[in-house]
């Protein structure tokens, strides 16, 4: 019988959006198990002792809130992680960095309170990388799209008072409050403030298969040939952070009591 099979609570439920974002992570665990319910893929192992399941849900309020429903039913966790990578809307939060947030807010919602990063589980030496979680203080907004300009980022975070943006987390901590669970939520700083991204990185984030992905690309490039170099920076870039986030939650993990 696989380890995992009975009713034990998961330590940690971890919501991703994208694969690239958990790609890092699937390495650290162990006697992994994996499921495959009504579209998601979800695994379940140990990591640093500690047992974990997570899932890649997809980008969007909508699927991250089904996945993360799936993951409370099927794997009864202690609390909910969401995670992954998040852009910066105020000065002085630098790309590549880790970051905690308070609270996560929505246009026309109420804001929510998010579980802080516990103070144990930053590690100095890694901490040096300028990899450390930022103040808890922080306000995260959740939105529908990408924001790719620095404009479309200052009209968000004078909006909603946010310092941080992502397309996730508000869905995720709304599931995990209404049965009863604390949201942590923990994002690696995938763009600055003031940086432009690639207009074709919004069509590229949304759901689809690899064949259309790859077809959505190729479009991209025929249509802008620089978005190759642009878009192959950003992958590079992305996989890189993809192991800060890995990093952030294995330490995460081993400040969990056994």
């Amino acid at each position: 019988m696989h380890p995992f099979l009975d009713t034990q609570r998961c330590h940690v439920g971890v919501v991703f959006a994208l694969a690239i974002e958990a790609d890092a992570f699937d390495s650290r665990g162990r006697d992994i198990l994996e499921i495959r319910p009504d579209g998601f893929l979800i695994r379940e192992g140990r990591v640093a002792e500690r047992r974990v399941a997570w899932v890649v849900g997809g980008t969007g309020i909508e699927k991250a809130s089904a996945a993360t429903q799936m993951l409370i039913d099927g794997h009864r966790p202690q609390f909910i992680l969401s995670a992954g990578f998040a852009g910066a809307l105020a000065d002085g939060i630098t790309r590549g960095s880790v970051a905690t947030a308070s609270r996560v807010v929505r246009m026309n919602e109420e804001p929510l309170a998010l579980m802080p990063y516990p103070a144990q589980a930053v590690d100095e030496t890694w901490a040096e990388g300028a990899s450390r979680p930022r103040s808890q203080s922080l306000t995260l907004a959740t939105v529908d799209r990408v924001l790719c300009t620095a404009e479309e980022k200052k009209s968000v975070a004078q909006s909603l008072a946010a310092e941080l943006v992502d397309m996730e987390t508000w869905g995720v901590a709304k599931v995990a409050l209404a049965a009863g669970l604390n949201c942590m939520s923990l994002r690696v700083v995938s763009d600055t403030a003031s940086q432009t991204l690639p207009a074709e990185i919004a069509a590229l984030v949304r759901p689809q298969s690899a064949m259309r992905k790859f077809g959505t690309a190729i479009a991209a490039i025929g249509h802008r040939p620089r978005a190759a170099v642009d878009l192959w920076n950003l992958w590079e870039q992305a996989v890189v952070d993809g192991r800060t986030l890995a990093d952030s939650i294995e330490l995460l993990c081993r400040s969990l009591p056994a």
